[in-house]
């Protein structure tokens, strides 16, 4: 009998649908807070956060899928994330409308991406889960940002800190 291997993801709700990461890419999960804009960025770009004196860009997955806009509620949460690219790795928060709870799903309970229908599935989905009798789509969030964006993201976190420091003298 072949043993099932479990993965922990992240739940969240992205526009009413359940969406996962795996755990080993959150660093830590914060109530909404603040984001302080930052000019000439991309729309989806909503801004950056101050995490314990280190700036750190926030973007808004709903508008990286082509959703309407993350509005801001009382359950609406920033997930801190390692994002890896080409140059290296750099720290994003993503948007959430809320955040849900840490699962196990076996690996027999994932299926593949489907092949066709829309972009994000064939670029950013790792899989579909099932737990229970509800499906819950697995992100690659590596993917979902390509090396351009990554350095874009590195380039506003290292403006981020030459803006603290500036203002701390």
């Amino acid at each position: 009998m072949k043993e099932s291997v479990f993965n922990q993801y992240l739940t969240f709700t992205l526009h009413d649908e359940h969406y996962a990461v795996s755990v080993g890419k959150v660093r830590e999960v914060l109530e909404y807070t603040r984001i302080t804009k930052l000019p000439r960025t991309a729309d989806y770009m909503k801004g950056i956060i101050n995490l314990r004196g280190k700036g750190v860009p926030v973007i808004d997955l709903r508008l990286k899928f082509g959703m309407d806009e993350t509005p801001v509620a009382k359950d609406t949460a920033i997930i801190v994330l390692d994002v890896e690219g080409d140059d290296g790795e750099v720290i994003v928060g993503a948007l959430a409308d809320s955040v849900h709870e840490v699962v196990e799903i076996a690996g027999d309970r994932i299926e593949p991406a489907p092949r066709f229908g829309t972009k994000l599935a064939a670029e950013f989905i790792d899989g579909i889960g099932k737990r229970d009798d509800a499906f819950i789509v697995i992100l690659n969030i590596d993917r979902i940002f390509n090396s351009d964006e990554v350095a874009m993201l590195r380039a506003q976190d290292a403006a981020a800190v030459a803006e603290t420091v500036d203002t701390a003298k």
